[in-house]
């Protein structure tokens, strides 16, 4: 959720004197002098940066669907299009530049979660170490010490913020019009000092919002504190941004220029770069959606129209492992899927009567996301459904349907046990499924083809297992388990033999027969 920009110690001398809450989309405070000096001091830096030898001007690009969506002006400033895909060689470039010959023939050395280190890089011996990049850090000086090299930082120190700062300038120069706020991701905090400081000096009316991973919210914690914090973990899915202590510098900046922050959880960072990828066709890494996803949260919590919000999308470097993860939880971060566990009698009819509750009869069918259900009792059944939703407090008021209908039901949408694991390990073996038969069904993918396939089914035979995901695709994939009287071989025949959808019997399956039977 968005957060206040935390309070400041008032003892202090950073201190902006710029109040703590949030205004609306009111234009930023007027700076203290301490941040008209800390502005103008970086500017002469960021106009003198050398980066254009090895990185590019960038595109700044409406997203027009998001825009379309959110009723505001998205502008996208695509430093993910790098040759590098991140914006980091731009300060480390800028740092190697200046420094002394005889710094470089000792030879450098530099701490990475990976972007800054790309961007460093022109060969090189590469070591892994830690989990975060504040365990790289750690290493790396063990190194410069034993090896006498240079050590180049990614985000503390002036020349490399000045170069994260021509960011801005484009920023500027490319979009002349109104900007009533720029989100800038923070991990140890180079870029957002870059970018803050360039515009607060020449368009200091724009405000600059910082944005962190829930889980790795350093400087939201040290500016809060008045000093800098440091974490005992960080989260890292977004571990671009996942720094433990940020930088003395960094701080000092980000400290006096930023107006506020905002926290952005996984969920959403998920939901943000869907959001890119269906209006760019490329796929960020998480840090470089944050942006994004703040600009969402900010526009729903103040509830505004026609303003113009610019995103720096910092990253693209995604492990191609992390999609099929992402993909899933972008739909809870858009707040389009709701889970549930819900309680059904185990007597005839009522597994049908509970999915006809899921569309009611004249009303819009609600797509049913995913379904799993072992029979494991004798008189009640626990079924996980996931359905899709089309806005928030949609989740809440389903659950009530269903238990004013007679289904006991948990909205199991927050929880993380439920998103993360227990969706995938529904099932097992079951002592009332004697003379189970398990068939694979597929069919299309169409509003109400769910309750046509169950109504086709005789009412005699006994579902003991049901297992459906919608994956995205033009087929639903369903697994079924049923026990069906002897009597009725013939009529289990008819049915598959004139059933419109393929089919195929995994009876004696292996695996059914390991894990299921």
């Amino acid at each position: 959720m968005a957060a206040a920009r935390p309070p400041r110690d008032p003892s202090s001398d950073a201190d902006t004197g710029r109040s703590s809450g949030i205004a609306g989309i009111a234009p930023a405070a007027p700076l203290s002098r301490n941040a008209q000096a800390i502005a103008g001091e970086y500017l002469r830096r960021i106009l003198t940066a050398r980066v254009y030898d090895v990185a590019v001007e960038t595109p700044l690009e409406l997203a027009k669907n998001l825009s379309r969506r959110l009723g505001n002006h998205v502008l996208l400033k695509r430093e993910d299009t790098q040759s590098v895909f991140s914006f980091k060689l731009r300060g480390a470039y800028n740092k190697m530049i200046n420094l002394a010959p005889e710094a470089l023939q000792r030879g450098v050395i530099c701490a990475s979660a990976g972007n800054h280190a790309q961007g460093h890089a022109l060969g090189g011996e590469v070591v892994l170490h830690g989990d975060s990049y504040s365990d790289a850090y750690g290493h790396a000086l063990e190194i410069e010490k034993d090896q006498g090299l240079t050590f180049v930082h990614p985000f503390d120190d002036p020349d490399v913020i000045a170069g994260q700062g021509t960011v801005a300038m484009e920023v500027l120069r490319q979009h002349q019009g109104p900007i009533d706020a720029v989100f800038v991701a923070i991990g140890g905090g180079g870029l957002i000092s870059g970018v803050a400081a360039y515009i607060k000096a020449l368009r200091p009316e724009v405000k600059i919002i910082g944005v962190q991973a829930a889980d790795s919210d350093a400087m939201i914690q040290s500016v809060r504190k008045g000093r800098r914090v440091t974490l005992t973990d960080v989260g890292l899915f977004s571990d671009g941004t996942a720094v433990k202590l940020v930088g003395a510098e960094t701080f000092r900046i980000t400290r006096a220029l930023v107006d506020e922050f905002m926290t952005v959880d996984t969920d959403a960072a998920c939901a943000a770069i869907k959001d890119v990828f269906q209006d760019t066709r490329s796929i960020l890494e998480p840090a470089g959606a944050l942006g994004v996803a703040a600009i969402k949260q900010y526009v729903e919590t103040h509830r505004l129209k026609g303003k113009t919000f610019v995103a720096v999308t910092c990253g693209a470097n995604m492990n191609f492992d992390r999609l099929r993860f992402v993909a899933e939880r972008a739909e809870f971060g858009e707040q389009r899927e709701a889970l549930y566990a819900v309680t059904v009698p185990e007597e005839r009819g009522s597994f049908r009567r509970f999915c006809e509750l899921i569309g009611p009869p004249g009303s819009a069918p609600r797509q049913v996301t995913e379904f799993n259900y072992r029979i494991s009792h004798a008189d009640k059944a626990h079924v996980f459904v996931g359905i899709s939703i089309s806005k928030r407090d949609e989740a809440e008021k389903i659950a009530r349907h269903f238990e004013r209908h007679g289904f006991p039901t948990a909205n199991l949408t927050g929880d993380e046990l439920a998103k993360e694991h227990v969706r995938h390990m529904v099932g097992g073996r079951s002592g009332l499924a004697q003379g189970e038969r398990l068939f694979r069904f597929e069919f299309p993918e169409r509003p109400g083809a769910l309750m046509r396939f169950l109504n086709s089914m005789h009412p005699d035979w006994n579902i003991t297992l049901f297992h459906y995901r919608n994956q995205g695709a033009d087929y639903g994939r369903i697994l079924v388990g049923l026990v069906v009287p002897e009597k009725d071989s013939k009529a289990l025949a008819t049915f598959l033999a004139t059933l419109a959808f393929p089919w195929v019997e995994e009876t004696d399956n292996p695996v059914y027969r390991l894990f299921l039977n």
